[in-house]
């Protein structure tokens, strides 16, 4: 019995190790091929795939890691837009002060909403997340420094620490990226970590992990208060690429959106909502031209997603090649 239990610890961090090889060498091939791609693909449309990816990512530790569904993160998503557009226009901020002031304020009305939300469960918490971001929704339209429903127009792109010309999209699609690539390393980091492994267990069964002695309801408003600040890093980037922040953002429409993305890309999955939010945006760029039936094109994969992919395309990806990877080692 200790033979083999010597034996086949050897092979288990072997097997840890090439997984861990395979995912590093991927991920280098995925940022070279960022690094190149907008001399191939339009830089304004890679760019808005990586603000939705982010913001998917941030919702995707809500309901995939801890599995609490909201349906308000577009108040951190658009709130943050709209106060990282005012300071940029009209207080004259530089751009990455712009981006700070957003994401601080995504993560100190997460803490708000997290507080009246995280003491209820199941659709409870889902409804009381909407209702507040209904509320929001009506501030900003009723607020004279958001403008209402012309919402805040053409915000300068002023020069990033002061020097760093971001006016050309190409310039701006290298800073998005950087932004995204970090908001994506620490969601990898966070899942990775003590913490990610107890937001995992609130997820698979709360009442054990209350049993085990965690502190349950503040491993919920800290997962809630990261996920608002990255929605909220995401919104801000945002600004910079498209010079807008209007009603779209904070609407609820956003936030069914930002649902759709994680459950067709793999909820629960590192790379899922990356893939969903690419699907998304694409269907939405491309098919522009089919006007309101796009909604209806959307509904549709939506049901063939949920119907033959249930785990969402990146989940159904890693589940066949365990499956068939249990095979082989058999």
């Amino acid at each position: 019995m200790n033979a083999s239990s010597s034996s086949s610890t050897p092979a288990a961090s072997g097997v840890a190790a090439t997984s861990s090889s395979t995912l590093t060498v991927l991920g280098l091939l995925a940022v070279a091929v960022l690094l190149v791609a907008p001399f191939g693909v339009y830089p304004v449309f890679l760019m808005k795939v990586m603000c939705f990816a982010l913001f998917a990512c941030a919702f995707n530790l809500m309901l995939g890691y801890t599995g609490l569904l909201s349906f308000g993160h577009a108040m951190f998503f658009g709130g943050s837009a709209y106060i990282c557009a005012y300071t940029i226009k009209e207080m004259g901020f530089s751009p990455e002060l712009g981006i700070l002031a957003g994401v601080v304020f995504a993560a100190a009305l997460g803490f708000v909403t997290g507080l009246l939300a995280i003491r209820r469960q199941g659709i409870y918490f889902a409804m009381v997340t909407l209702a507040l971001a209904q509320m929001f929704f009506f501030f900003c339209l009723q607020a004279r420094f958001t403008g209402g429903e012309d919402g805040l127009q053409s915000v300068p792109r002023r020069p990033l620490f002061g020097f760093i010309d971001i006016t050309q999209d190409i310039h701006l699609y290298y800073l998005v990226l950087a932004i995204f690539l970090f908001g994506f390393l620490v969601i990898y980091r966070t899942i990775h970590s003590p913490f990610g492994q107890v937001m995992k267990a609130i997820r698979e069964n709360e009442p054990r992990a209350i049993s085990l002695g965690y502190r349950v309801n503040q491993y919920k408003l800290l997962a809630f208060v990261l996920s608002a600040a990255l929605s909220g890093l995401a919104g801000s980037t945002k600004v910079l690429v498209f010079q807008l922040a209007s009603l779209t953002d904070v609407a609820w429409q956003m936030s069914g959106e930002v649902i759709l993305m994680t459950l067709v890309g793999g909820m629960g999955t590192i790379l899922g909502p990356v893939v969903g939010a690419a699907v998304i945006v694409t269907m939405q760029n491309y098919l522009a031209g089919f006007g309101e039936w796009v909604l209806v094109i959307q509904g549709t994969i939506f049901v063939l997603a949920v119907s033959l992919f249930r785990r969402g395309i990146v989940g159904e990806i890693i589940a066949i090649a365990k499956y068939y990877g249990g095979r082989t080692g058999n």
